[in-house]
């Protein structure tokens, strides 16, 4: 059930085995997600190659970002937001335990 209130800094876990991806929003062309990093990364020789556009916004924490078509990692401290066009691969090489990152992430359909 998607939640018609809250606050997107509450309800944060102390520890998380895996990311948490809360669905605050759906339509046919959009999700809006909160994604809560604790440590979390992705796997080694893995990519990111998604079939959507996706906006992200690093609300708490930090992060660290690489993009296949550049060089350097993008490092993302609170209030930093990245626009990730479909198929533009990706990974996650870094985010904070303490305090946890936490995102909101706007995934939205490409037309055909």
């Amino acid at each position: 059930m998607i939640p018609d209130h809250g606050n997107l800094l509450h309800d944060i876990p102390a520890h998380l085995v895996a990311e948490q991806f809360d669905l605050l929003l759906q339509t046919d062309t959009c999700r809006l997600e909160r994604i809560v990093s604790i440590g979390h990364v992705t796997p080694p020789d893995e990519w990111y190659d998604q079939e959507d556009n996706e906006w992200v916004l690093l609300l708490q924490g930090q992060a660290q970002l690489r993009f296949a078509d550049e060089e350097e990692l993008r490092q993302l401290k609170p209030g930093d937001h990245v626009w990730i066009a479909a198929h533009r691969r990706h990974r996650v090489e870094w985010t904070s335990h303490n305090p946890p990152a936490i995102w909101l992430a706007l995934h939205l359909a490409t037309t055909a």
